[in-house]
C-alpha cells in the first residue's frame, strides 16, 4: 500500500507517521530501529517514512547501507502552521460546549 501525501497535516494524521514523528523528535534513527517499535513490517515503516519525506517532515542519509532518518524543524514549524490554521475559534467553542455538557452530566 502506497500513500500520495504531501501536505504534513495529512501526513501526520495517520497514527503511524505520529509515532514516527515522537520517536524521531528523540533523536534521529534508522528504518531498522524505528520497525522495532511498530507491529507493522519494515517495508511498512519505509512507505511511512517516505511519505513524511515527501511533505517535508523528516530528512534521510544514507551512511553506508543504512538511511538514517530525522524530523525537519522546518517541516514541524509548517505542521504546526497547519494545524493553528485549522484550529479557529469556532473549534475552540466546540471544545468549550463539550466541557460544559461533560460536566452537567
Amino acid at each position: 500500500m502506497f500513500w500520495v501525501v504531501t501536505d504534513p497535516l495529512s501526513a501526520a494524521a495517520e497514527p503511524n507517521r505520529r509515532r514516527l514523528l515522537q520517536l524521531l523528535a528523540t533523536g534521529p534513527r534508522s528504518v531498522g530501529e524505528l520497525a522495532e517499535e511498530f507491529t507493522v513490517t519494515r517495508s511498512a515503516i519505509s512507505q511511512h517514512l517516505l511519505v513524511l519525506a515527501e511533505a517535508g517532515l523528516v530528512d534521510a542519509e544514507k551512511v553506508g547501507r543504512t538511511r538514517i532518518y530525522r524530523v525537519l524543524p522546518s517541516g514541524l514549524q509548517r505542521l504546526q502552521a497547519e494545524i493553528d490554521r485549522f484550529w479557529t475559534t469556532e473549534l475552540d467553542l466546540l471544545v468549550a460546549d463539550a466541557h460544559r455538557l461533560k460536566e452537567n452530566q
